[in-house]
């Protein structure tokens, strides 16, 4: 498996001299201003999409009962995903100096507009990005209803077996149900038993914008089309934020749960930038320059290709694989790494050479 790489480092001195040349990245990028907030920018694509989505409101409005109504839907769920995108550069630091105000933004932007949880995201997403790919302790890389690992594909059974077998081809369809899978998260990490960040607020806002959109599609449409309305709105949003996310680390090097690796080689090795210019960075939120994201966390989006040339020519210099595709290319290779895991729940009973010949 091509993509499928174990990387490990020396004990002592590389590691050690690995984490002093990050140190001398990052103060490179701080001396030149990489690190500074924009929130300049960030008011500006807010007011874009506040704007943007008034008009779909009205548009909704005054379309009253059209089948017309699903266009507007498709472009609800697209504007929902480029408000995911602003959440999550809050949770990260990004927008504002204050963390409290990030917090405070990203909390009503992730919970009361998108209808997501704030604080499901801010664990889960942690966690990853402190260890990306890494078997035990990436979460985004646990078996849901694709496997990601041949140990979870070897485990399927029954129709799931046969639906992992050809998984990396019903990948980017089943993305129609994530819309629907992440509001599911949403509500049972706030009313389940772990410890929620200001639950209460959070099952306010959820509340409010849950009930409140559901309430208005079905007083202000007939039932079946507000049932086709809510349809294509998840269904544009899932497959909007599956297709954003999932070319950044899918097939990129899975580390074993032991496995000593600095730093720098951990951010770099397991992450993919997708090449393209502002329209890519607008598309994808930023999330096109992964590996500087992944190495600078909290780096407004406006800095980072600026980064990109920076981390790529140290990566150059030194060695270290630095990945870098197209967006289609990223895609064949996200299919292509989900199919061979799927091959893992092949029936052990199976003949290759059999099959062959059938």
């Amino acid at each position: 498996m091509a993509e499928l790489r174990i990387i490990r480092t020396r004990p002592g001195g590389d590691a050690r001299t690995t984490t002093s040349a990050y140190s001398a990245l990052l103060q490179t990028v701080k001396n030149l201003g990489l690190l500074r907030r924009r929130t300049g920018f960030y008011w500006g694509v807010f007011a874009l999409l506040v704007g943007a989505m008034a008009g779909t409101w009205i548009a909704f409005a005054l379309l009253g009962d059209s089948w017309f109504q699903l266009v507007v839907a498709g472009v609800l769920g697209i504007l929902l995903t480029q408000f995911a995108f602003l959440a999550h550069e809050a949770s990260h630091r990004q927008v504002f100096e204050s963390g409290k105000a990030n917090d405070r933004a990203g909390r009503i932007l992730a919970s009361g507009i998108v209808g997501i949880s704030y604080s499901w995201w801010m664990n889960k997403h942690s966690r990853h990005h402190a260890q990306p790919n890494v078997i035990g302790k990436d979460p985004d890389i646990e078996r849901d209803f694709v496997s990601f690992k041949e140990e979870d594909a070897a485990t399927t059974r029954g129709i799931h077996r046969w639906l992992t077998r050809r998984q990396g081809y019903l990948f980017f369809p089943v993305l129609v149900l994530e819309g629907l899978n992440l509001h599911q998260h949403a509500l049972q990490t706030v009313f389940g038993r772990g410890a929620v960040d200001k639950r209460w607020l959070e099952i306010t806002l959820l509340g409010v914008r849950l009930i409140g959109y559901l309430a208005v599609l079905f007083l202000c449409l007939p039932l079946g089309l507000a049932f086709a309305f809510v349809g294509v709105q998840l269904a544009v949003f899932g497959v909007y934020m599956g297709a954003s996310f999932a070319p950044n680390h899918k097939g990129m090097p899975v580390l074993p749960r032991d496995s000593r690796v600095d730093f720098l080689s951990r951010q770099v090795l397991t992450s993919r930038n997708i090449r393209g210019g502002w329209s890519m960075d607008t598309f994808m939120g930023g999330l096109n320059h992964q590996v500087e994201h992944h190495l600078f966390p909290n780096m407004p989006r406006p800095a980072l290709k600026q980064a990109g040339e920076i981390v790529r020519d140290y990566c150059e210099t030194n060695g270290i694989l630095y990945t870098e595709t197209s967006l289609t290319e990223s895609y064949g290779i996200v299919v292509r790494y989900l199919n061979e895991v799927g091959l893992a729940a092949r029936d052990p009973f199976d003949c290759p050479m059999a099959a062959s010949l059938r």
